[in-house]
């Protein structure tokens, strides 16, 4: 398998064939797309799609297409000198500082057990998105919190006894049982705060969801008693870490959180026996979320169990209870290695990089940032079918997949962290919220729309209209936001079983 140099890992480095055909495999009847509910409007008025892409290269017009289309990468960098963002920002970077001293004056075994993990005070630029905290006045801060849903903090052990830190999120309104997705990090050094924007839009869809830190990440160990390590130090924790915390996510009164009581008195800290909110979950829907390294995560843990494929390692469930899985930068496959990706998930060949085989086993949606994890602009155009390289493999196993990538995007579309280029996510502070910006706001749209698709039930929200916000190609958040350069594709079944086909979406299907 091809790989890059270990540096291309890092996930944050601190500072044309269309149509519809007849029924695919694993399709199911159900009534047709429609209704109210979810996260997107469909049936919006075709959006006007400009001329780049078509322009002849080496051209002037080709030229001034790529110096505007890079530019968005540089959007949020001007959003946020707005005084208004600067304040909240000063003050929850502040208090996160406040909150982690106080934790480990309280505890002192999380200092003494290593140093802590560069984003582990979630000061500065780890702050991310300043208005999703609970001292936010917005609709994403104390109202989210107050009316929205229920927010835990839990901590628990990993199988080599590092503690792993995190948060799970019920809703406090709906009907019980609800669907679940677990999210994961990305590295070096992407706290669990960084993915809220995703956890929060779930959860207002009916979602049970937890998110946490990997060992080496945010307020989880930085490596384990022994010393091993985590983050990109030893990239395993983001398949092995991610079926531990299936592990947790999944246990409950009658079956208590394994390794907890394994690694019990190894440090004093109060760990959570389960899961506390399990009891609302559906166990036969749970979906995975995974950015960057935690895409690698994602795509290998999907596929334990496949045929291939090593058995499903986990300590809760017999057999893999994934059932849809979502990659942000993005799908990994061994085909490919990181052929399939602009720049964000490739592994480098440092020991025990090498994941398990990885073969398709669940539907599988991928979202790709345009230039990559260090972003330049394009002096030529790039081979059109580059990232969905990974798309293919899913195709060919006939399994549903589709994979996006973001006109004007970087690998940070999907972790907003203040002072890093990336495209507009907080465009207005005066409203109290990051809202209406370009990249983020189309991940969030397709994450929930797929989720949605694949774990929903008759009668529950986003149910009706999933498959019409996955096809809604001329609305806020279709083709015109999606790459002229690299080929965005689907091939899935609807409800009706109808084939969803189309091999370049922005050009028309």
């Amino acid at each position: 398998m091809t790989r890059r140099s270990m540096a291309a890992a890092l996930c944050l480095p601190l500072l044309a064939a269309c149509g519809n055909s007849g029924p695919m495999a694993g399709s199911a009847s159900a009534p047709a797309p429609g209704g109210n509910g979810g996260s997107g409007a469909p049936g919006t008025p075709p959006a006007a799609l400009d001329a780049c892409g078509t322009h002849a290269y080496p051209s002037p017009e080709w030229t001034q297409c790529e110096a505007e289309n890079y530019a968005k990468t540089q959007e949020a960098l001007q959003e946020q000198l707005d005084p208004t963002f600067q304040q909240r920002w000063n003050e929850q970077s502040l208090a996160n500082a406040s909150d982690y001293t106080a934790r480990n004056s309280s505890d002192p075994s999380w200092y003494e057990a290593g140093a802590p993990a560069a984003c582990a005070s979630g000061r500065s630029v780890c702050t991310g998105d300043p208005f999703r905290y609970p001292a936010a006045a917005g609709p994403d801060g104390a109202t989210f919190y107050e009316q929205v849903a229920e927010v835990t903090p839990v901590v628990f052990y990993d199988r080599e006894c590092a503690r792993l830190s995190g948060r799970v999120w019920a809703p406090r309104q709906g009907r019980s049982p609800f669907p679940a997705v677990v999210i994961q990090n990305g590295s070096v050094q992407a706290p669990e705060t960084l993915y809220w924007w995703a956890a929060q839009a779930l959860v207002r869809q009916g979602y049970v969801v937890m998110t946490f830190d990997p060992r080496g990440q945010g307020r989880s160990d930085s490596a384990t008693p022994d010393g091993a390590q985590g983050s990109n130090s030893n990239p395993v924790v983001f398949w092995e870490g991610l079926v531990d915390a299936i592990d947790f996510f999944r246990s409950s009164s009658a079956a208590p959180y394994p390794h907890n009581q394994r690694c019990a008195d190894t440090y004093p800290t109060e760990v959570a026996a389960f899961n506390p909110v399990v009891g609302l979950t559906d166990p036969t829907r749970l979906g995975i979320a995974g950015h960057s390294l935690g895409g690698v995560g994602v795509s290998v843990v999907q596929a334990y169990g496949a045929a291939g494929s090593e058995p499903w390692p986990g300590l809760i469930d017999t057999q893999n209870p994934v059932r849809a899985v979502v990659a942000w930068d993005g799908i990994f496959t061994e085909e490919s290695g990181s052929a399939g990706n602009a720049g964000g998930n490739t592994l480098g060949g440092a020991a025990g990089a090498s994941p398990p085989e990885v073969n398709p086993q669940f539907p599988i949606l991928g979202i790709n940032g345009e230039y990559g994890l260090t972003p330049q602009p394009f002096t030529e155009p790039p081979a059109a079918d580059k990232l969905i390289t990974n798309f293919r493999v899913w195709q060919r196993a006939g399994l549903p997949a589709m994979e996006l990538t973001i006109r004007g995007s970087t690998h940070y579309e999907f972790s907003p962290l203040p002072g890093f280029p990336v495209s507009s996510w907080c465009p207005d502070a005066a409203s109290g919220q990051c809202k209406q910006g370009w990249g983020r706001d189309l991940a969030e749209h397709y994450t929930v729309a797929w989720f949605d698709r694949w774990l929903k039930q008759a009668g529950e929200l986003g149910y009706d209209d999933a498959d019409a916000r996955l096809l809604d190609d001329d609305g806020d958040q279709g083709r015109r936001k999606l790459s002229y350069y690299y080929h965005s594709a689907r091939d899935y079944p609807d409800r009706l079983g109808t084939r969803q086909h189309c091999e370049d979406i922005r050009s028309g299907c």
